[in-house]
């Protein structure tokens, strides 16, 4: 026989009450006061809590056993440890955070103890449910890349970074992850071309409309078709299909991971005493990434893999840069970006005169100048010629 609804109202009260003294949010003789007891009977509540759990705050003259036993112990140990050390997680990382202080509960006994206590909030009520688009298949059918504007470092308030994330429709991994000021072109193709070097060309991107990705004549009409962005003639160079999303809730699955990992990465940062962008990216790959994928990423509904290796003639340094056509000066120096490119002597030509060149701008920043299939030039980021010959590096494919 269970307890009446009378004795249950009154136990939660009772508990709540103890939870929040407890959590050190109030008094002792303050929560008496609230429940409208001495401070003796206060105490005496403590006590049976301490010794028999939910089931001491029972009115022992109702002679039925209790539906829960937490000792209040255990309770103040993980509100202790919330209050102290993950003040901030949302509950479901908060959990995951729980085994290795070798606690083991369930989510709705957490939730429940934290939502009591006053030290999380009750989540609002769900808007009108929407059908989730169907996972691609397999790997690398479809990626997303995204952008997510936050205060990602607690240690730099008020500095919002962009958290840019290249995630796989089919299985929700996490390829590559980088912060970084701002989102532009450069910084997406060093996320692009560090996939494409580990796991192969992908089949089609899935992203928003920013101009870097694609040129909308006017807001909200369709994107300009045949008109390629730097990043767009890098993909369609190797083949991959840019598919472009008209509304945050067609890129639902983006918007929900970046919505995951603004509650978990900021605390994240905070817990292992990150301070800059480069702490905060070391973090992000070597360690985050790895226990975020084992916690979120799903099994592809088939077997295999969409990605092809790179074939050994496409070279990746040249396609991943910003790349624009310029006629060499009759001095024999090209100009760009507010400098003055001077080309050196080659064997393929006394001079490059009124010839075409492509100027590459690379991912760091170093440029080069090529004719046809010839690097004939490389250069710093100030724009002095590097002596030394660079070799791109090439992917192996086995």
């Amino acid at each position: 026989m269970q307890y009446s609804i009378a004795a249950m109202v009154k136990a939660m009260k009772i508990q709540e009450v103890i939870l929040k003294a407890v959590s050190g949010q109030i008094l002792w003789i303050d929560a008496a006061d609230i429940i409208g007891v001495s401070y003796r009977t206060m105490k005496r509540w403590k006590v049976r809590y301490e010794q028999f759990g939910y089931d001491g705050i029972f009115d022992r003259r109702m002679k039925k056993p209790s539906p829960k036993r937490v000792p209040l112990k255990e309770a103040q140990t993980i509100l202790t440890l919330y209050s102290e050390k993950y003040m901030g997680f949302n509950i479901a990382h908060f959990c995951d955070k729980l085994p290795a202080h070798e606690i083991k509960r369930s989510y709705t006994f957490i939730k429940t103890l934290l939502q009591t206590a006053g030290l999380a909030k009750k989540a609002s009520k769900k808007g009108k449910h929407r059908r989730k688009r169907p996972r691609k298949s397999l790997a690398g059918m479809m990626l997303h890349l995204d952008g997510s504007p936050h205060e990602w470092i607690p240690a730099l308030p008020g500095q919002f970074l962009d958290l840019l994330v290249l995630m796989d429709d089919a299985t929700s991994e996490i390829y590559n992850i980088m912060l970084v000021p701002e989102e532009d072109t450069l910084s997406c193709m060093s996320l692009l071309k560090s996939c494409i070097e580990k796991h192969g060309i992908f089949c089609s991107l899935y992203s928003d409309r920013a101009s870097h990705f694609f040129l909308t004549p006017k807001a909200g009409q369709p994107v300009k078709e045949n008109h390629f962005t730097q990043i767009g003639r890098a993909l369609n160079e190797l083949g991959v299909t840019m598919i472009p999303s008209y509304s945050p809730q067609g890129r639902g699955r983006s918007e929900r991971e970046n919505r995951t990992l603004q509650g978990r990465v900021p605390n994240e940062f905070r817990l292992h005493g990150i301070k800059t962008i480069e702490e905060a990216n070391r973090f992000l790959k070597e360690q985050y990434v790895k226990e975020h994928n084992n916690r979120f990423a799903v099994l592809p509904e088939q077997s295999g893999s969409a990605f092809i290796p790179v074939a050994k003639h496409i070279n990746l340094e040249l396609i991943f840069s910003i790349k624009e056509q310029r006629v060499v000066n009759p001095d024999n120096t090209v100009s760009f970006q507010r400098h003055t490119l001077q080309i050196d002597a080659s064997v393929l030509r006394t001079s490059f005169a009124k010839c075409r060149v492509n100027v590459h701008l690379h991912i760091d920043n170093t440029i080069s100048i090529t004719f046809g299939p010839h690097i004939i030039g490389r250069y710093n980021s100030l724009g002095e010629t590097i002596k030394k010959p660079y070799i791109f590096k090439q992917l192996k494919v086995a």
